[in-house]
């Protein structure tokens, strides 16, 4: 590998073993081992996708002093037209009851982090999209301005949705407002699927992959209805630590709208159909 004497210069080791890993979509990841540890490492051009590495090193951080379980950051770095991101390695276990009572109470734990405004300092990523942070007052006015319209815009621009879809979304976006109740920023995942969650050995749960910001906390427990994967008994643990606002199950749909829009604009109309009926379901 071309990046192999980068890193052992950065880690002032020799590297014993280095191996592709399977899983990855957007970068290149390895199994790197050295005589005394285990990691993982990022590979991706720096120009494909600005700083990708930063703002996913920035969110790891964030989600850790947030009092959730995340792989330490080891060094995150741009070489030779190459961004890198070398992670701690965590083996994973089987999955037992117990991991879900765990897991319901670290999201709690995390969603209890709170801020002024809805947003973020910076802009980061979901998948391989932008993900615009600029901060908001009210839910609202952020889900509507950051998440729905700059989606809503490149699948018109990519002839995904029509007009006649825009005007759906118009109409949305004047009864959003009243159909979710108010709440305090929450520090959030979000992009919070079955595998951006990892089992530690000693079944902690292990949060991988984020795309932070405060938001409101239903995003993420609405990400885990979308793809499967979740016992949904951690919703118990969870409601026993910070109990969600009545109706949330309603507002599960109209939340995974953005997601639904993401998955639109990077795989195509397959996603088109689970869009309408939400918007048919609110407006």
């Amino acid at each position: 590998m071309f990046f192999k004497r980068l890193i052992e210069d950065r880690l002032q080791t020799g590297i014993s073993s280095l191996s592709r890993l399977s899983g990855g979509d957007i970068n290149e990841v390895y199994s790197l081992k050295t005589q005394g540890a285990h990691y993982i490492l990022k590979c991706n051009t720096a120009t494909h996708f600005p700083l990708m590495f930063d703002k996913e090193a920035k969110g790891l951080q964030l989600l850790g002093k947030g009092g959730v379980k995340v792989p330490e950051v080891i060094d995150q770095f741009e070489a030779e037209g190459h961004q890198f991101l070398l992670l701690e390695y965590l083996e994973e276990s089987r999955v037992n009851s117990g991991f879900w009572n765990a897991f319901g109470m670290e999201l709690s734990r995390l969603h209890r982090n709170s801020s002024s405004q809805f947003g973020l300092e910076y802009d980061n990523y979901i998948g391989s999209l932008v993900q615009r942070n600029d901060v908001r007052d009210s839910w609202s006015d952020f889900f509507i301005e950051m998440r729905l319209e700059p989606l809503v815009k490149m699948g018109f621009d990519n002839a995904l949705l029509d007009k006649g879809h825009l005007d759906k979304f118009a109409r949305l976006y004047g009864v959003f407002p009243d159909l979710v109740p108010d709440e305090q920023p929450a520090l959030i995942h979000g992009d919070l699927w079955s595998g951006n969650l990892l089992c530690s050995t000693l079944q902690r749960p292990v949060f991988i992959d984020p795309a932070v910001y405060f938001g409101h906390r239903e995003m993420d427990l609405a990400m885990t209805f979308m793809f499967g994967g979740f016992d949904r008994n951690y919703l118990e643990s969870y409601q026993e630590h910070f109990p969600l606002e009545g109706g949330w199950e309603k507002r599960i749909a109209i939340h995974n709208l953005y997601p639904n829009l993401v998955h639109l604009n990077l795989f195509g109309s397959t996603y088109l159909g689970n869009i309408l009926s939400v918007l048919k379901a609110f407006i």
